[in-house]
């Protein structure tokens, strides 16, 4: 006899009960028509500013949902989470407004930054601890330590409660909308504690709404396990865009996902850093690379959202300003505007001014230049990086290059040595 699976699904009950407990802890974050995008789309397209939370993402919503629900019990043998960001922002506070002793598990490598920002959220209620080089480091110590104590384990999306408190954010825009109907909602993937609570919400109120699922190219472990249709752990990711950045979605979430998500797409790491310049430069919002997602995804839909209503969830902005060298470089190279060569240069004076004036435009400009002169050779090597003002200028540039024996070789389609070299 077969037997029938059951599928956790969140009831709007279940819902609304989280919302009312955070109700005074969470805002009730704004639902703001953006002009930039709309212009752009020829849409109506709002963000859901989850960002301006306390915490900066929308994490406290599922960490306090959880950590409330918790019994006298577990309460006394406290907490364990691991995290390297928001998931540990959203449970320290939780554990200091509910005053609940907890242990944060940190990889070693986390920024300062992060963590000085989870200390100050759980002031005394928060251990933090650094250990391994990478979140499964983390994770299987913190594992190891809620088996050893009986301590309570939060996970960041594989978790109902968890669930339901993100599913909040769904709630929230479906009261907020002064547009009717919402065609199109989208939102991050990462674990999919975010995307099945709000899919769960519109399946259940607004069911004609289309959920886009957008996840980072080098990380698409929810449409991966969709497209097996079970779930399937990645043997290797992109960490570049961490807020959103796992190896394997949670069971739960997948379950919920499959029925409830129009589609899940992904987008490159160089295109959500050029929506982050965009979002800062031109709407001065600061965003992580997480929190850029939704709105990177928009144009691979530029023509089935052309003249509807669309929501983009922006989850997060805790960005290390630190980054933004990397993150310019790596919108540069997506926007074909940033190229790096080997330039074989001859061992005669002038060489270098030859290449400047007849080799480079007028708008060509040299942004990386490594060079060592060795005695007899005829000609020596330099790694060179030339940002260009249109993507149209490299052929004319590699042609004039090849012209007068400059060319060596072309690094931007060579990753591996490109990654050693740059």
């Amino acid at each position: 006899m077969n037997e029938t699976k059951t599928i956790y699904k969140p009831t709007l009950k279940a819902v609304k009960a989280a919302a009312e407990k955070l109700s005074g802890v969470s805002s009730v974050t704004p639902l703001i028509k953006n002009a930039q995008y709309s212009k752009l789309f020829g849409a109506n397209i709002y963000f859901k500013r989850e960002d301006l939370q306390e915490v900066r993402s929308y994490k406290i919503r599922g960490a306090y949902n959880k950590i409330s629900s918790l019994s006298e019990t577990q309460v006394e043998n406290e907490i364990v989470c691991a995290s390297a960001g928001n998931h540990a922002q959203g449970v320290a506070i939780s554990c200091k407004l509910l005053k609940i002793k907890g242990t944060i598990f940190m990889p070693a490598p986390t920024p300062n930054q992060k963590i000085e920002q989870v200390q100050l959220f759980g002031e005394d209620y928060i251990d933090v601890v650094l250990i391994g080089d990478t979140f499964d480091d983390a994770y299987d110590a913190a594992i190891e330590e809620c088996e050893r104590l009986n301590k309570t384990f939060i996970h960041p999306f594989n978790d109902k409660k968890v669930i339901e408190g993100q599913a909040t954010v769904g709630l929230e825009i479906i009261n907020q909308a002064k547009v009717q109907p919402i065609h199109y909602v989208f939102v991050p993937v990462g674990g999919g504690g975010l995307s099945s609570g709000l899919s769960s919400v519109f399946k259940i109120l607004s069911p004609q709404t289309k959920i886009i699922g957008a996840e980072p190219k080098g990380a698409p472990s929810m449409r991966t396990s969709l497209k097996n249709n079970r779930v399937t752990e990645l043997k290797s990711i992109e960490n570049f865009v961490d807020g959103a950045a796992v190896k394997r979605v949670g069971d739960l979430n997948f379950e919920i996902c499959r029925e409830t998500l129009h589609d899940v797409i992904t987008v490159d790491e160089g295109k959500i850093c050029q929506t982050i310049l965009d979002l800062y430069n031109k709407d001065a919002i600061v965003v992580e690379p997480a929190g850029a997602l939704s709105v990177s995804a928009l144009e691979q839909y530029t023509e089935d959202i052309h003249g509807k209503n669309v929501v983009c969830i922006i989850s997060g902005s805790n960005n290390d300003i630190t980054r933004t060298p990397e993150i310019k470089e790596r919108a540069l190279l997506y926007a074909n505007l940033k190229h790096y060569f080997i330039v074989k240069f001859p061992q005669r004076a002038g060489a270098l001014r030859e290449f400047v004036s007849t080799i480079l435009g007028p708008t060509d400009d040299i942004t990386h230049f490594e060079y060592t002169k060795k005695v007899n050779r005829e000609n020596d090597v330099a790694v060179v990086g030339l940002e260009l003002k249109k993507p149209s200028d490299l052929e004319p540039l590699i042609t004039k290059m090849k012209l007068h024996n400059f060319y060596g070789d072309y690094l931007n389609d060579k990753p591996d040595l490109f990654q050693f070299l740059i």
